[in-house]
């Protein structure tokens, strides 16, 4: 039986990992997983008494509204007030989406279809590719290098991508219609300025493309490093929409929500789909993601505060086994390139060697796309006690360092 959609899709090698990790917890083995970046955080206390409170309550266990409730949208709006100094007017410029991958995806849809072509950073976060190949279009991978990848003389990161993007352009045809960015990024942990940011917004009001800025780690900022967002710059809403989602702020993950805001016809034209998709996101969830913005400002803080020192504790110690990165400046994450006399291995394999050598569990490159099978990923997803204990296995295991 042919099923139209998904016949095209690659095997998921995460799962491969993932399968061998339970094989050998089974096993008995103590498999460290610096895998899957799935928090390990807990929400804020208030948002979770306010979730149960407000659970008990029948009226809140009807159907609630798709673009989310109105304090919800206004309390997203406050908080880019605050943190951005960017205006929203929370009834034509957000809607709330059941987490970022829903928004992102059904973002496509109203954006692209057959016959259209987005660009899009390699290696990516999957959706991000996948996403605008399931809307019908064509995908064009731009590389994006990360700070395991770059020396001291080579060019910045994001300014190599921005070359990229308009050699992307030049050379396709129909010009694109989507420029898909993610910055802090997942996989490479590349980050970029708001300096970036206005050269693109100034590129796509020139030429009459939409941004998608999927901004996942907006409040993970390292060493005096702040994220920018895109709507910061002006007259980015003429062509630009945002993605903020709650997942990693306010280590809310499991709770699903987000919100795609920015140009009123883009964020009324995904209200509009959305209507026909979902009655929204339970709504003692959205009361309570209401109260952690309002009365938990200063959280995503407290988490950025760990997973820097996460962070330290892993590239500090990759490092001195002769695992040699440069500390990412964003994200809750580590890209490493696979040390040289293991290279060849290619990810997977790599990944596996890892969990079978090591006990230790990381994301192989080629999952992200081709461009990052020279890497491997480390989600800072255990706290320092046990990455310490994973970097002693890996200096074990890697017996071929310097």
């Amino acid at each position: 039986m042919e099923f139209r959609r998904i016949n095209g899709l690659p095997p998921y090698v995460f799962a491969t990992i993932n399968d061998l990790k339970a094989s050998a917890r089974r096993a008995g083995r103590d498999v460290i997983d610096l895998g899957f970046g799935n928090p390990d955080l807990p929400s804020p206390d208030v948002a979770v008494g306010k979730l149960a409170e407000a659970a008990y309550n029948p009226r809140n266990h009807r159907y609630s509204a798709s673009r989310g409730i109105p304090k919800l949208r206004s309390a997203i709006t406050g908080l880019y007030q605050r943190k951005f100094g960017v205006e929203l007017d929370p009834e034509t410029e957000v809607v709330t989406t059941i987490g970022a991958k829903e928004g992102f995806s059904h973002l496509m849809w109203v954006l692209v279809g057959p016959g259209d072509t987005a660009l899009v950073p390699s290696p990516s976060y999957p959706i991000h590719i996948w996403g605008p190949l399931f809307a019908g279009a064509d995908v064009r991978q731009v590389p994006l290098q990360g700070p395991g990848t770059v020396s001291d003389d080579a060019p910045d990161p994001g300014e190599a991508f921005f070359e990229g993007l308009m050699h992307a352009w030049e050379e396709s045809w129909p010009k694109p219609r989507v420029i898909v960015l993610s910055f802090p990024h997942n996989p490479t942990t590349a980050c970029v300025d708001i300096s970036f940011m206005e050269r693109l917004v100034a590129f796509a009001r020139e030429h009459e493309v939409v941004l998608v800025h999927d901004f996942a780690y907006a409040d993970l900022g390292f060493d005096g490093y702040r994220p920018p967002s895109i709507l910061e710059v002006p007259g980015a809403t003429d062509v630009a929409v945002e993605i903020y989602t709650m997942t990693k702020s306010f280590s809310m993950a499991g709770w699903r929500v987000g919100f795609v805001v920015g140009n009123r016809e883009i964020v009324q034209a995904l209200t509009k789909l959305k209507t026909y998709l979902d009655y929204g996101t339970f709504q003692p969830i959205q009361i309570a993601a209401i109260v952690a913005m309002n009365e938990a400002p200063d959280y995503p803080k407290e988490i950025n505060q760990i997973y820097k020192s996460r962070r330290d504790t892993l590239c500090d110690g990759l490092n001195r086994i002769g695992w040699h990165l440069v500390p990412p400046k964003g994200t809750m994450f580590v890209w490493a390139p696979i040390p040289e006399p293991y290279r060849e291995m290619g990810s997977l394999e790599f990944s596996k060697y890892l969990v079978s050598e090591a006990d230790v569990a990381t994301s192989p490159g080629i999952g992200f796309g081709p461009g990052g099978d020279s890497h491997v990923r480390f989600a800072l997803i255990e706290n320092e006690q046990r990455i310490g204990q994973a970097v002693r296995h890996l200096r074990s295991a890697l017996t071929k360092l310097g």
